[in-house]
């Protein structure tokens, strides 16, 4: 009986559950979800009988590693700080690890044990990165193969709230780990545009803006993602001028931020004790307009009440308020909006192909960020455990023998893209 380990059921974790729980329930195999907190679990694990959840805390090595050696196949939705520590279980018990976030240099690190021990490492196996990876690669394959030389590529996802759940002077509500959204472009930005390299400091990220316009949403704005640059050899496409990959939010939410972020808000420097929300965010003043008032004034950020007591950053206290204001209804819906757009030259004629997927949630714990995130891991894992993946080292899914069967099967869970050609 095969057995699949699951850390973490936090937000990104609920859909995957459901699906593990009813996969494994098929097969007649065992799920189990280890969580600090095993009631949390519990309440999305439901009384199947073939799963159970554990109690523990990921530091801890022995017990971490027992449960590892027990399972066939282990899959971390931990922060991603705690991969490494999972990651070193499953190596000492020679188990196969997946995640949705992005190969750290720390798991690179360990590529040639991962590999001389026969195993399968799959990073990024979520959304973004994971979908975008997917969806991107069948499109570039498919358009080289008929011929075509690609100039330009774009590709843009955004997690929103859905029009009918859109209340907010934001147009946006909480829909994923609330740190991610306070901490957002913290990096800054690469790219490629008309073959020069683009670099965009965290200071200037959320002014550095385009745009797309979508019938389901209007006009979107979008920023620029992390290191696009690294991405040009994966995806095979050197000879393109212009080369992106960004967020998208709608443009009020951009320009406001680019204010929080300009504030120093988003700093997870200590706190001197004991301001209000009005002493702490008074930088802010000198960035606020009759635009972005409104926004501020939504989250509490100039109200005369004491921050959190627990707060020991501007991070902290603005990770509170995003929690608390906005936060999801329980019938809210969220929604995934992702696009790619590819230039190309084919017979001396410029085409442009774009690829669209908007995804809804069913309510705030079925979100679509849920969905996204957590069923290709889940295929992943089946694929693997059915021997119908059988690459061994680290890996991303850039490769046709993981994308292909993961996409198809996304497709037949209703995520689908809808393409245009012109």
């Amino acid at each position: 009986m095969k057995q699949i380990l699951l850390f973490g059921a936090g937000k990104s974790a609920t859909s995957l559950i459901r699906y593990l729980v009813e996969l494994t329930g098929a097969r007649q195999w065992q799920l189990v979800v280890a969580e600090s907190s095993p009631e949390l679990a519990e309440s999305k694990l439901g009384n199947a009988p073939h799963a159970r959840a554990v109690g523990l805390r990921v530091e801890n090595e022995e017990a971490r590693t027992a449960l590892v050696k027990k399972a066939d196949i282990v899959i971390s939705l931990l922060p991603p700080a705690l991969h490494y520590q999972v990651a070193l279980s499953c190596l000492a018990a020679g188990k196969h690890l997946l995640t949705a976030s992005y190969v750290d240099p720390a798991l690179r690190a360990l590529e040639k044990q991962i590999l001389d021990s026969g195993l399968l490492f799959l990073g990024e196996m979520g959304l973004d990165p994971g979908i975008d990876h997917m969806s991107a690669l069948q499109m570039i394959s498919a358009i080289k193969a008929n011929g075509g030389q690609i100039q330009s590529f774009h590709s843009h996802t955004g997690g929103l709230v859905a029009p009918e759940s859109d209340n907010n002077p934001w147009h946006y509500k909480i829909s994923w780990n609330p740190r991610n959204v306070v901490l957002a472009g913290a990096a800054g930005a690469q790219y490629k545009d008309n073959g020069a390299v683009v670099t965009v400091p965290y200071q200037r990220l959320f002014a550095s803006t385009g745009e797309i316009v979508l019938p389901e949403t209007g006009r979107l704005a979008w920023y620029p993602n992390r290191d696009s640059l690294s991405y040009i050899p994966i995806y095979g496409l050197q000879e393109a001028n212009t080369f992106i990959r960004t967020t998208l939010r709608y443009p009020i939410y951009c320009q406001a931020w680019q204010a929080i972020v300009s504030a120093g808000l988003t700093s997870e420097q200590l706190l001197v004790d004991g301001p209000t929300y009005a002493d702490w965010s008074a930088p802010l003043l000198r960035y606020t307009n009759d635009k972005n008032r409104p926004l501020f004034e939504w989250l509490g950020l100039f109200d005369r009440t004491p921050i959190p007591s627990s707060a020991r950053s501007s991070a902290d206290v603005l990770q509170y308020l995003l929690e608390t204001r906005l936060a999801m209804s329980p019938q809210d819906k969220d929604m995934i909006v992702m696009q790619h757009e590819i230039v190309y030259k084919k017979e001396e004629r410029t085409h442009t192909e774009k690829s669209t997927l908007i995804v809804k949630g069913e309510d705030s714990s079925h979100t679509a960020m849920a969905r996204t995130v957590g069923l290709p891991l889940g295929i992943a894992a089946r694929l693997i455990l059915e021997g119908k993946i059988g690459l061994t080292g680290l890996h991303i899914p850039i490769l046709p023998e993981i994308y292909d069967p993961v996409m198809h099967e996304l497709g037949q869970l209703g995520i689908r893209f809808t393409h245009t050609t012109g």
